[in-house]
């Protein structure tokens, strides 16, 4: 099994990964950011959606929604969400690597750097095929991730985080020459501990967009956050932007 395929790894760090933090920030990043401003009534496709952070706001604002993810747990999480929220939007188990829906889709968004899961480089850029079959003509791709850049200035220091009655602890780890990064989790709880480990591809601003372009995507933009400020020194996140001619 990849870790990613792991339901028990999101299900045991969700209230850290998807806090009610996160699901604030979202909703202002949906009902403020630029890059997240569609025409009225656009088909967006939130691909690895988790549990809803971004699919009930944007239901909200009257986009017509779906959810991908291959996590049932993280899917039933996102019904229970959206139910709550009244808020409707189609949701999909699958694999990204396999998801494609020909032209069904006005937008996707990739959010949370869940994007370079797999170790086969090919089946990375296959997600973003898959996109690109997926949108309509003139349609687009948001990915946000945490660019190489901006993770050097932060990688190898170990990080502490609070959480109601626990503790997580993390610890990043540059492999094989900066092309990918391996994270081990630790959460502590009540005097136990439950520890998982992600690897991923990182990536920085020129290559996510040369990947974008060999997908076959145009006018590939790069900002370093959802206010849409330059992507430099300054910049938080990498947040990609690519069009389907």
């Amino acid at each position: 099994m990849h870790w990613y395929e792991n339901d028990g790894l999101w299900s045991g760090f969700a209230e850290f990964m998807f806090s009610p933090r996160r699901a604030a920030e979202a909703a202002e990043n949906v009902a403020f950011s630029p890059l997240l401003a569609f025409p009225a009534g656009s088909r967006v496709l939130d691909l690895c959606c988790g549990p809803g952070l971004y699919l009930v706001p944007l239901a909200r604002q009257g986009y017509q929604v779906t959810g991908v993810d291959l996590s049932a747990a993280m899917l039933e999480r996102a019904k229970e969400a959206c139910a709550a929220a009244g808020a409707s939007a189609g949701l999909v188990e699958a694999d990204m690597a396999e998801f494609a829906r020909p032209a069904a889709f006005d937008v996707v968004i990739n959010m949370y750097t869940s994007f370079g899961y797999f170790s086969d480089p090919e089946k990375n850029l296959q997600v973003l095929r898959n996109a690109h079959a997926s949108l309509a003509p003139g349609g687009r791709l948001l990915i946000d991730v945490l660019g190489k850049e901006v993770l050097a200035r932060r990688v190898g220091r170990p990080q502490v985080v609070d959480l109601p009655g626990a503790t997580v602890l993390l610890r990043d780890t540059v492999l094989d020459d900066f092309t990918r990064l391996r994270t081990d989790w630790t959460l502590i709880r009540d005097g136990r501990s439950h520890s998982a480990s992600l690897t991923s591809y990182v990536y920085s601003a020129a290559e996510l967009r040369a990947m974008f372009e060999q997908a076959g995507f145009t006018g590939v933009e790069c900002f370093g956050d959802f206010d849409g400020r330059v992507y430099d020194p300054r910049a938080r996140r990498l947040i990609v932007r690519g069009v389907r001619e």
